[in-house]
């Protein structure tokens, strides 16, 4: 099965999509790790995105594209697909079902997890990650957890981009783009709305509950 998974940033998407991969056998495609894996492994492709990034801008639809092609034509990946986050506008929305459908393949479920500001912003403003083993954590809501985070305190950074400023700006672009895309898929029948403001293990039952029948 294919599926998306969308939501605000801070959200939790990243975290529910990492529970589904392992529990499921899926992979979890997310549109940021793609892009820093080129440059990390400095591709050609790598080289572009790290110049655009560089200059402030944002990567071109196109590029995008092109890495989720190789994905989604990878035998390996086959009918196994999480898409965190995406797509983020009604143009990456149209591109990823012609994608799909090119190959044969199709969307089985969407999950929308709806999150207030308010909430998003307490997330954000605490969240912290370890740049060992990339789990994240809430400084004020995982104190216990942290304490015993097996790499170490050490490792637990806070994003540069993880401020109010930044926060507002994500979490309106996030409403003016994004919400066309819910409109475009909220009327198909495996078009799912989870309160994302519960506990993640109530919203991890519940989006398995889902899939399971």
């Amino acid at each position: 099965m294919n599926l998306i998974l969308l939501g605000p940033p801070g959200a939790g998407k990243g975290t529910q999509a990492k529970f589904i991969a392992k529990k499921f056998n899926l992979y979890q495609l997310s549109t940021g790790d793609l892009l820093r894996e080129e440059i990390k492994n400095k591709t050609e492709i790598g080289k572009k995105i790290e110049l655009i990034i560089d200059q402030g801008d944002f990567v071109k639809d196109n590029i995008v594209n092109e890495l989720l092609k190789k994905v989604i034509t990878n035998s390996l990946y086959r009918n196994r697909i999480i898409f965190d986050g995406y797509p983020r506008n009604i143009t990456q929305a149209e591109n990823l079902e012609l994608m799909l459908n090119s190959n044969n393949q199709s969307i089985n479920f969407i999950f929308s997890l709806k999150v207030n500001r308010e909430t998003i912003e307490k997330r954000i403003l605490g969240r912290i990650t370890c740049e060992k083993c990339n789990k994240t954590f809430n400084k004020y809501l995982n104190k216990e957890e942290i304490e015993k985070h097996e790499c170490g305190v050490t490792y637990l950074k806070k994003r540069k981009d993880d401020n109010q400023e930044s926060i507002i700006t994500r979490y309106e672009e996030y409403i003016k783009k994004t919400k066309p895309v819910l409109d475009f898929y909220s009327s198909r029948t495996y078009f799912h709305e989870i309160d994302g403001s519960q506990k993640i293990p109530v919203i991890t039952n519940k989006i398995e509950d889902i899939l399971k029948v």
